[in-house]
Parts: structure tokens; sequence; C-alpha cells
């Protein structure tokens, strides 16, 4: 009660109040000693009898407890694994639709078995979203026995799965798979011509695994389906080369922040030359000026094995919250093209959109949500607002004895090295085993050298292969193992003290458990947190330590030398320091980074939210033509003879099947086109800040706009088609229509996170900061920023002999 006190005091979002819950917990217990006497075909009957009465109308909160205490049961004959009474709590909140958070190593896989069957008694399927391929299948596999007793059927879905296995894996009542299929499935579905060619049924509940991650570091992140148009890749090498002579310092220079690059004067003079054009800053230099941009923040600000690495000859960008590769992530408006040039590597096509959603609006198609994670409380507002998330802390099974120590803090890199490298080896003589957890690859590789100049075996990972990662992480607990790891490595095993087998876990108790090392504060604290967490499973004892160097990339990019007064920077020393300010300061920096983060999200959310309206209002609109519930009236209205035409020559089914299929061909064409045109005005839009106009609003001005001209010419566009395609015996001439579709489709995720294409600040930089320099520049910056909204419509309306939306 004081600890809900003290949050309303703070103005903290209050935790859930568990006692409810823990009453029905109770009645579980009691209910489920009565259970054991049954015979598995008891429990069968008994299950058969409660999805009976949930399918006639009773509500599941009626049926939670019976529910709980069958799954309980089923849970220790077929798996031999009996949830703790802090288990059937989480999964009591779990169904009250809830974010638990529950520390690392407590069976979160085995709590959320209980409230998916209680949601899955109707038949409407329940989706657990799990943080990979590899958590999905296992999961799917290990509990499936559980379900299976009690009538229920479990599927999975993995990558590069066949259509026809998404569908029976998508039919069971329970299925496992990772938050960015089912978001590719979602947008694969949109492009369906037939329901028989759709994957899903409707949406109605979501458990999220590691929601944290899902529900805030990837919030934003837009998944993408796209089709080749059959247009040239554009080669921004020669660009490169440019840039690659500039000097750092003298040409250009980057921002407070490192988040962006510009030209100085003697850089653009130095890039004007060797273009060989007067003026860069001309209107039609717009593109040009877009990509030269690209190419130099790919030069300025990316780094390779820190941003990226280049393997199989291809740039794979590495998650900047986790160290790990981002499989299938792009960077956007040219930057991705910029870095593969920069890399001398064959450019990968980016092709036309066909469709996006970013994760959060995915998770707002569920009427219902619920999640779990180790780390929650330190976002809570942020899961409030966005999700209407309450969350419930789960006690642990056993107190949790790990010892945390306080950071060791030092004056630079060279200092913070030898004393990581003395650590590792005083704690690998004695033979306690040891994880570092790393911010990037290159960093790893760093360490793992320094630990071999040492002699000191050691496992590194930092690469893409979620079975390798869980099976050597799953061993970093053995008697004298030293594991270097990007943070999320091998994320949802558990670290067992002597190995997977245990043999040892006697002589590491001893020893003081497994030990924990980070070697950089990062932008999060719950990232910080879910490193520590991977010691102390379950009471067992272990330490963390985190190794933090005042030359640290986050702590220089967001000015920690400026929160410290001059008087109390030290000089370069061995040793570590002492300082409480300094410390103080190194909590505050962090606080700072995320305070940024979090509003860069919820920017992005304002940006997003009137694209999802349109969305919801154009997809709407296409599965009421795909399911037929909407009565084509348009062409019979508009077209009376060519709607009786075809009607008398290919007969009323056939006639209806074409009309349909042309309608959403259109909607197809005519929604990529304006993902397009919307890109263009988000590319542009902060430049009417100069008008004193807020761009949020103008953005979502000129969207509504543009969405209002996309309907009136939808319908236009079908009523053309309709009128003029070319059917025959043959079948329909989409080509000669326009309406052909790629015929290969492929999807990925954008990370915007990196690149603002801020032409605003690189022009400013050239005409001073003052008045003015916005006085000289404001006409061509509001220009530019609109040129590449009307240009398109200056050249007339869209070829539509273009190719429109992929195929599945």
């Amino acid at each position: 009660m004081w600890k809900r006190t003290l949050s309303r005091w703070r103005g903290e979002p209050p935790e859930v109040d568990l006692a409810p819950l823990r009453e029905l917990t109770r009645e579980i217990t009691a209910q489920g000693a009565r259970l054991a006497a049954e015979s598995d075909d008891d429990l069968r009957e008994r299950a058969t009898d409660i999805r009976s009465r949930a399918t006639a109308g009773t509500d599941p909160e009626e049926l939670l407890v019976e529910v709980f205490a069958l799954v309980r049961e089923a849970a220790h004959r077929t798996i031999g694994l009996r949830p703790y009474d802090v288990q059937m709590l989480a999964g009591v909140a779990l169904a009250r639709c809830y974010l638990i958070e529950m520390q690392t190593g407590e069976g979160k896989t085995l709590a959320a078995v209980a409230p998916a069957c209680l949601r899955a008694l109707t038949g409407d399927g329940v989706h657990i979203l799990t943080f990979n391929d590899y958590l999905a299948r296992r999961d799917a596999l290990w509990m499936g026995p559980v379900y299976e007793l009690l009538g229920f059927s479990v599927g999975f879905i993995q990558e590069g799965m066949a259509h026809g296995q998404r569908q029976r894996a998508y039919g069971c009542d329970v299925t496992y798979l990772t938050a960015k299929e089912a978001g590719f499935d979602f947008l694969r579905d949109r492009l369906s011509l037939s329901p028989a060619d759709l994957v899903q049924r409707p949406f109605r509940f979501a458990l999220v695994d590691e929601a944290d991650s899902i529900l805030i570091d990837e919030a934003r992140v837009p998944l993408v389906i796209a089709g080749h148009t059959g247009g040239e890749v554009h080669d921004p090498a020669f660009l490169s080369a440019i840039v690659s002579a500039l000097k750092p310092g003298i040409d250009y220079d980057t921002d407070e922040y490192a988040r962006n690059a510009h030209l100085t004067e003697a850089g653009l003079e130095r890039v004007e030359a060797t273009l060989g054009c007067d003026d860069l800053y001309t209107a039609e230099n717009t593109e040009l000026v877009a990509e030269l941009n690209a190419a130099l923040h790919a030069q300025a600000l990316l780094v390779r094995d820190v941003d990226y690495i280049v393997r199989d000859g291809r740039v794979e960008l590495v998650d900047e919250h986790t160290g790990r590769v981002a499989e299938k992530r792009h960077w956007p408006d040219g930057l991705q093209a910029a870095v593969e040039a920069k890399e001398q590597v064959r450019p990968q096509p980016e092709g036309s959109v066909l469709g996006s959603i970013t994760y959060q609006h995915l998770l707002g198609h569920y009427p219902h949500i619920c999640g779990m994670t180790a780390t929650a409380r330190s976002s809570a507002e942020e899961l409030r607002q966005f999700y209407r998330l309450s969350i419930a802390s789960i006690p642990t099974h056993r107190p949790c004895v790990r010892h945390d120590h306080s950071d060791r803090i030092f004056t630079h890199q060279e200092a913070k090295r030898d004393a990581l490298i003395a650590e590792i080896e005083n704690l690998h003589s004695a033979g306690r085993p040891v994880l570092v957890g790393t911010a990037s690859v290159a960093e790893s590789e760093r360490l793992a050298a320094d630990l071999e100049r040492a002699q000191i075996p050691c496992q590194v990972l930092n690469a893409k292969n979620d079975e390798l990662e869980a099976a050597v992480i799953a061993e970093a607990g053995m008697l004298g193992a030293v594991t270097i790891s990007t943070n999320m490595a091998g994320r949802g095993t558990d670290i067992r003290l002597g190995g997977s087998s245990e043999r040892e876990r006697d002589s590491v108790v001893a020893l003081g458990g497994l030990y924990v090392i980070g070697t950089n504060r990062h932008e999060s604290r719950r990232i910080d947190d879910q490193l520590r967490g991977r010691a102390g499973r379950q009471g067992d004892p272990g330490a963390s330590r985190f190794f933090i160097s005042l030359e640290d990339p986050l702590l220089e990019r967001f000015g920690l030398n400026r929160l410290i007064p001059r008087r109390l920077l030290p000089e370069k020393q061995p040793d570590p320091l002492q300082s409480k300010v300094i410390r103080r300061e190194v909590a505050r920096t962090q606080r700072i980074v995320e305070g940024q983060n979090f509003d860069l999200r919820r920017q992005t959310a304002q940006y997003n939210d009137m694209i999802e309206k349109q969305r919801h209002h154009v997809h709407d609109w296409r599965d009421a033509i795909l399911d037929g519930s909407a009565e084509i009236l348009l062409l019979a209205e508009r077209c009376p003879e060519r709607h009786a035409e075809l009607r008398a020559s290919h007969g009323s089914q056939r006639a209806e099947e074409i009309e349909r299929e042309i309608m959403l061909r259109i909607i197809d064409r005519s929604w990529s086109d304006h993902l397009l045109e919307v890109a263009e005005i988000r590319r542009g839009i902060h430049l009417v800040r100069l008008g004193g106009q807020q761009p949020v609003d103008e953005f979502h001005k000129l969207t509504f706009e543009a969405f209002e001209a996309l309907l009136e010419r939808i319908e236009g566009d079908i009523v053309q088609a309709y009128e003029t395609i070319e059917i025959s015996a043959d079948g329909v001439d989409w080509e000669q229509a326009g309406l052909l579709r790629p015929s290969s489709t492929w999807t990925y995720l954008v990370d915007d996170t990196r690149f603002d294409n801020d032409g605003l600040r690189i022009m400013m930089q050239q005409s001073g900061t003052g008045s003015f320099g916005v006085v000289l520049w404001w006409p061509l910056l509001v220009a530019w920023g609109f040129w590449e909204r009307w240009k398109r419509r200056l050249a007339g309306p869209p070829r539509r002999d273009r190719v429109g939306p992929g195929d599945r």
C-alpha cells in the first residue's frame, strides 16, 4: 500500500493491486488439488465442457479458476512442470490484460499457457508473440503437450514457411510467432485478391513476450512490403567518392548529439567545385542535395561493425538496443544505398512500397493485448500512454540475492579496458563464470582479441543465429566459462549455474554464481537491467557490475562534460573515479537520452496516427470488397452498358469476380501512390517551422487533403479501367490496363532512428543562424520542402503502365 501511495505522490502510474489476483490463485490451488486423482480422460472431458460453456456465451472470467487448475495439472502430467503460485499469479494478471513484470528465469513461458487457454476457449485464436523464430518454435513444441491434453491445437510460424503451412498455423487455437512475421503476414493479406489467399483470421488476443522490446524499442519501426517496379536502381557511388574525400572539422561538422552532419562553407565550396555547379542550393538540385546529405551521413556518422556489418556482400544493420544484426532491416530515404556505395557492395533494390505498418499500430488491431517482461517499471508511463497497459509486478519464487555492484567509472577508454581485462582474468582464474555484455560487434571482437592475448579462452556471440546463441548462452554458467555477447544474445534462454546439465552447480554456487559485466551504459536503463538479470535467476547467487569510461560514445555524444563542473573534471588516471557528482551525472545523462528517445517515439506516433486512420479506412473498404460484403453498385450505376455487356458475355459470377478484382487492384495501386506522396510530404515538413507553423499540424492537414483527393481519384480510376479494360476468353489484359502486379514482393523493416533528413540545418549553416539567414533562405527552403509533393502532380497523372502492387 505504501508503494502505491508513494507512486501516486510522485505522479507515476500506479502498479496493479495484486490482492484480488492472489485470492484467485488460492482458489486455483484448492481446485487443482481435487484434480490430482482424476484420469487424463476426465481432464479432457472437463476441458470439453468448459469450451462448450464458453462458446455458449459464458464469460471467460467465470471460467478462469477451472481453466487454470486444469492447466496446472496438465502441465505436471505432460511436461513434468507444476507451475508455482507466482506463475499462476502471473497468468491471472495476463488474463486480465495487464503487463506483468516477471524477473528473468521465473518461468514466463509456462506462465503464459493458462491465460492462452482461457482466451482460446471460444476458438477465435490466440497469438503469443515471441522475440525470435527459435523461441516461437521451441515454446510451441515445449508447451504443446499441455495444450493438446486439454484439446487445444497449437502451431507456430517461421520465416520462409509456405502459404498452406501458415494458414494451418494461424487456424490453431494458439499460435506462437514473432511480431515481425505477424506484421508481414498482415501486410501480405492486404494485397490478396481472393479470400482463399488469406492466411490470418481476425485478430482477437495477443500475449507479447519480451514486451519491452516490441512495445517500446521496436514500436516505431515500420514493417514494409515492397514490389519491384522494373526501374533502374540508382547508384550513389559518385557522391560517396565525393564525401569520402571531405575532412571532418574542415569540410563538415556534426551536431551536438552526432545525429546529423552538415557541410561547412569550405566543404560546400569543395563539393560545388567537384560537381561543377555554381550554387548547390537551387530548386533544380533538390534531389541532389538530399542524396548528398545521405552520402555525408553514411560517411560521417555510421560506423562499420557498430551501426552495421558487411556480410556475404550485403550491408546488414545492427540493432542499437541489442547490438545484434537486425535481420531484414533497411535505412530509409536513400541512406541504405549510400552505405552500400560507401562499402562498395552491390546495392539492393528498394522498389515501390505497397504497404507499411508499425508494431504499435499492428498491436492496435488486437482488441485485447497483454505482455510480460523482466523490465517494465522504468517505462510505465509510456506503456500506459501508448497501449493503456497497467503493470503488475510479480514477486519472485525465491528472493533475489544477486549483488549489483556500483559502476566503476574511468577517465578514459584505455584505463577501462585494462581494468576490465584484469577483472575478467581474476574471476576466470578462480573458475567463476563470466558473461560480458558489449554494445557493438566491433567492441565484442576487440575484447575477445584482448582476452586471447591474455590467454583467456572465451566464446563470442555477435551474429544472428538464434538457435546457436541459445545453446552457447545456456552453457555460460559453466565453471570457468567466459562468454562475450552483444546484449540480447540468447534472450529467452536460462543460464543455469554449472551449465545446462547443472553438473558443476555446487562449485559455481560456492564461487558466488554468474558474474555479469556490462562494458557500457546504454540508452535505456531497461537494457542495463536486462543484462543484469542474466544472473541471479530463481534465488541463485550472482553479481553484476558496469565498467564505464568518460570517453564512452554515449557519454561523449550527449555531452557529459557539459554537465560536470569544469573544476571537477579529472585528469586521465588509471584508477576508477570516486566522485559522487560524476556518478550522478552519468545517471542523469542516461535519463536525458531516455527522455529524448521517448519524445522521438511520441512524435513518430503523432505522424503515423493519421496514416493509420487512413489505412484503416482503405483496408476496411478493401476487405468488404474482398469478402463480398460490399455491394458493387458503383459500376452498375456509372457504367450500365458495360455492366450488362460483361454479364451477357461472361455470366454474372465471372463478371462480378472481374469487377471486384479491378476495384482491388486500383485500390492497391492508389494506396501505394499515396504512401509515396505521404513520404515526400514528411521528408520536408519540418521546413514549415520557418513560417511559424507546427510540422505535425501541417502534416496532418496536407495528408488529409491528399487522402481526400485519393478517394476521389480511386473512384474515377475504377470507372475508367472498367470501361476500357480488355477482357477476352483468355482472361483480363491487366498489363494493358496498367494494373499488372510485380512477379515478386519482399518485406523489410525501416530503421529511421539514426537519420533525420534535416535539410534545414544544412542550409542554415551556410547562411548563418540568425534572422538574416532565415530571410535569405526561407523561400528556397519552403520550395524545397514541397517540391517532392508537387512534382508528380506537375508531371500529370501517374502512368498507367507502371507496375502496381505485388503478388503474394
